[in-house]
């Protein structure tokens, strides 16, 4: 076969077009990147499509480390330095012979350390960069656990501030949003919360618990002598060359000291309306909220939903140089330009209601809290809104609708919070199908049942079938499904009145709303999330559902 560029490859096996390989090639004049990075980062191509097509050009092997099974023994062929430094991993070694995946099989540097340190041929094998990393982190992570125990007690400088940075660098290579230092009776677990869920990554020997919580508490400047109380710090790590912000929390436990790290990469820009989700009259709807001046748009939904994105895809929307924005936050997560942020330290009267009061000082044109969490807070933000500011802020109740009583609860005025409330966004993540694998099918009565969807023998659902790109989960990255009340008219003086919740749900359906199900439905039948996903992100009984909703509004 001849040598076929790159480029030409992957046109010729129809994983791109050639209007793609030419907007990557301009982009490539400009950022100095390689060809099939720049197609990854653009989304024209997955990382395994990558890999195979350069292994095909080079000539050279292709390995799925996500179904491969490699032996712990391996890691005795090659030392962890090398594979760190080059993001290499050894996947077998035979006699004269060392297998190794590489992240990126043009590295001859690495080529020629493995073979002299190993004093073997190596042969090179083309692999997903992540996977490389998370087959490092196995081999070598229980090594230096080992190590560090062994070093227990004794004069020799301990491994495990070397071993916390590998977990957390290997979570932050996951994606992961948390990490979770677990003491039990078996051992330290360490989790991840990666796309929403937690996810096991090994379990440290009981004697390095103390090691490696007292490591954490200096990289938050947290006070490692008190152990009976809990604590909170923060402190930063460098990335692939950007600063992540580590927010650390400790909690006394029966069997120790539990801690939870969360992982904010400062560096990473935030999220556009278009890449949360939002599109078609969702995205209308969305602009029209931020549009025509004053008024209280809140993000409602729970913990881990996404409120916080939104605000900031909000943000984006918003920053020009006619417009004065000021934030308050807990934390502070992204930096986003033009706007003038600030976070909520308890100090000197900056709370969320304090600082809210000294905003007001600042003459704002918008104003983004990162939460509504009191009574005192609600008065002040509703009172800012109807004075012409546009007041962001996100809350923790169920859909649109809930938020009203929720403000209610807090002991906000019904004309108040009519006055002020230009509308409402409740949300939930749900996990996207594998793009690369995604498949169709007819589905069981049931399944179109569960979302409302009449079943016909035509209707056509979604699923992802499990690739090397998903690691064979059939789902990659998450979208948002949104509900969308707009506060106008008839509906305003529902809110007013106090009436009964039917009532006003009843205003609102009148084409004010978008429910949360309707958005769920559409993503399903769209072929970006799944039916299963949809259920799992609604979850059943919730007031999402609404057969039976009661009380007043």
């Amino acid at each position: 076969m001849a040598y076929m560029r790159l480029g030409e490859l992957l046109v010729s096996q129809g994983l791109i077009t050639n209007e793609e390989l030419e907007r990557a090639l301009a982009d490539q004049a400009l950022s100095h990147r390689r060809l099939g990075r720049e197609l990854v980062e653009a989304g024209a191509l997955g990382e395994g499509e990558l890999m195979e097509a350069l292994a095909e050009q080079l000539g050279i092997g292709w390995i799925d480390l996500t179904v491969t099974s490699v032996p712990p023994e391996a890691a005795a062929a090659l030392p962890r330095g090398i594979a760190v430094r080059h993001s290499v991993a050894p996947v077998s070694a035979g006699e004269g012979e060392l297998a190794l995946a590489m992240a990126d099989p043009l590295d001859f540097t690495a080529l020629e350390e493995a073979a002299a340190a190993s004093g073997r041929r190596v042969v090179p094998l083309a692999a997903v960069p992540g996977a490389v990393e998370k087959l490092i982190f196995e081999l070598y992570g229980g090594e230096d656990a080992a190590r560090a125990r062994d070093c227990a007690g004794g004069g020799e400088e301990s491994p495990v501030p070397w071993l916390v940075d590998s977990i957390i660098e290997r979570a932050l290579g996951e994606g992961a949003s948390d990490l979770h230092f677990e003491p039990r009776a078996g051992g330290l677990v360490v989790r991840m919360r990666v796309e929403g869920e937690l996810r096991h990554l090994m379990t440290l020997p009981t004697e390095l618990q103390g090691q490696v919580i007292s490591r954490l508490k200096v990289m938050g400047g947290m006070d490692t002598a008190e152990r009976r109380g809990p604590q909170d710090g923060r402190g930063d790590i460098l990335f692939r060359g950007r600063r992540v912000d580590l927010r650390f929390s400790t909690l006394p436990t029966m069997y120790g000291e539990k801690a939870a790290v969360r992982l904010l990469d400062a560096g990473a820009q935030p999220l556009t309306a278009g890449a949360i989700g939002l599109a078609g009259e969702d995205l209308r709807r969305f602009r029209a909220l931020l549009r025509g001046g004053g008024g209280m748009v809140l993000i409602v939904g729970p913990t881990g939903a996404g409120k916080s994105t939104t605000m900031y895809a909000m943000l984006r929307e918003l920053s020009s140089p006619e417009v004065n924005i000021v934030t308050l936050e807990d934390p502070v997560e992204y930096g986003v330009e033009g706007v003038n942020q600030s976070q909520v330290t308890g100090l000197a009267g900056m709370t969320f209601a304090g600082g809210l009061r000294s905003i007001l000082r600042q003459d704002p044109d918008v104003i983004a809290l990162g939460e509504i969490r009191d009574g005192d807070t609600a008065g002040v933000a509703l009172r800012a809104a109807i004075t012409g500011r546009l007041v962001l802020s996100t809350m923790h109740t169920g859909d649109a609708l809930s938020a009203v009583e929720r403000l209610r609860d807090l002991g906000a005025e019904p004309y108040l919070i009519a006055e002020a409330l230009r509308g409402v966004i409740a949300q939930r993540l749900a996990r996207r199908i594998c793009p690369y694998c995604r498949e169709s099918y007819t589905p069981s009565p049931e399944e179109a049942e569960a979302l409302g969807i009449r079943w016909t023998p035509e209707l056509v659902f979604y699923r992802g079938r499990g690739c090397p790109e998903c690691r064979h989960s059939g789902l990659r990255g998450r979208t948002a499904i949104f509900e969308i009340l707009t506060v106008d008219g008839a509906l305003r003086r529902a809110i007013s009145e106090s009436r009964h919740r039917q009532e006003a749900e009843g205003e609102a359906g009148r084409g004010r709303l978008t429910t949360l199900l309707s958005g769920a439905r559409n993503l399903v039948l769209g072929g970006v999330i799944s039916a299963g996903e949809a259920v799992r992100a609604l979850g059943l009984g919730e007031s999402v559902l609404r057969s039976d909703a009661d009380g007043e509004v």
